[in-house]
């Protein structure tokens, strides 16, 4: 290779790097400004801001007495519960420019709900691997991390929905790879994803295919910090990345060179509680409230996701198949 490539290569890095941060939410917080919100509510897609939204769509919530009466009394006597958040890539949860503040759709959704059950949460953040494990001690009494809902974790977990995700893929813009249909499209590739999600456990699964089909498998590449998720893909160690389709879409708006490839599987998302929790019905309750009075499309609104909205709160419905 020429020095003159490998120095373009070099700085190609670094341009890289900083994107990558601002990815992260590691860029300068906005004001709080109502512009963070588009017209007629909207916001822009998250991926197109140079910021992370700060708009407040949550202080405003008022305890509704019907969803906080559904609450175990012990809960409402503490008035407290503990939240394991898993911290990521907007728009689910990341951290603001300080380093140190949480923010994201995922945390504006527990804060709102717990205005509506008259509740103070106590937020520690957390792996996204441990937090559904760490439910069973008693360590949280609920997790945050854009949970799928999936038949599997059902039998160890109750979900409370909130929004509907899934699973997709990205790119380079360079690919070949057209939209996957199938996961035997991917044989012979080397394949990003999460440590410990559904989509190391959705490939895990399925690496038979290629080998049935008479090709080379594709290897799966896991990954629990999200900047080398997306270098490994920019720099070409990796082929294509498997994540959360919001997540997808704001990544590839910050980033140059990448495309979002497109929906693979939709999944509701979730609380997450311990299996059997008394909780789950004033959470339902509280997500339904919102709903009905708008908090819940404003908080979809300043995250530019809109498209994940759900008719109506359930407690672990089936895997969308």
């Amino acid at each position: 290779m020429s020095r003159s490539r490998s120095l373009s290569r070099s700085r190609n890095y670094a341009a890289f790097a900083l994107i990558t941060a601002a990815a992260l939410g590691l860029t300068a917080c906005g004001s709080g400004d109502p512009a963070d919100v588009g017209a007629a509510g909207n916001a822009a897609p998250a991926g197109q801001q140079g910021k992370v939204p700060t708009v407040d769509v949550v202080s405003a919530v008022r305890k509704d007495g019907a969803a906080a009466a559904l609450l175990p009394e012990s809960v409402r006597t503490s008035g407290t519960l503990t939240v394991a958040t898993s911290v990521g890539t907007p728009p689910g949860a990341t951290y603001l420019a300080d380093g140190k503040t949480v923010a994201g759709q995922d945390v504006d959704f527990a804060d709102a709900v717990a205005k509506v059950l008259g509740l103070k949460l106590r937020r520690e953040v957390a792996s996204f691997e441990v937090i559904l494990p760490a439910l069973d001690s008693g360590k949280y009494d609920l997790g945050t991390g854009n949970f799928g809902v999936t038949d599997e974790r059902r039998r160890t977990i109750d979900f409370v929905t909130y929004i509907n995700d899934g699973q997709g893929f990205a790119v380079r813009k360079d690919s070949k790879l057209g939209n996957v249909t199938d996961l035997a499209q991917l044989c012979g590739l080397n394949v990003a994803t999460s440590a410990g999600t559904t989509f190391e456990a959705t490939l895990e699964k399925n690496k038979a295919t290629c080998g049935a089909a008479g090709k080379k498998p594709y290897a799966v590449q896991t990954y629990s910090d999200q900047g080398a998720l997306w270098i490994s893909l920019q720099q070409g160690r990796s082929d294509v990345v498997m994540s959360t389709i919001n997540g997808l879409r704001y990544a590839v708006g910050q980033q140059q060179g990448l495309k979002f490839l497109n929906e693979f599987h939709r999944l509701d998302v979730g609380f997450a509680f311990k299996k059997g929790t008394p909780l789950a019905p004033a959470f339902q309750a509280a997500v339904n409230k919102l709903k009905k009075d708008g908090t819940y499309d404003r908080i979809l609104a300043k995250w530019g996701t809109t498209e994940s909205g759900i008719e109506r709160s359930e407690i672990s419905p089936p895997e969308h198949k």
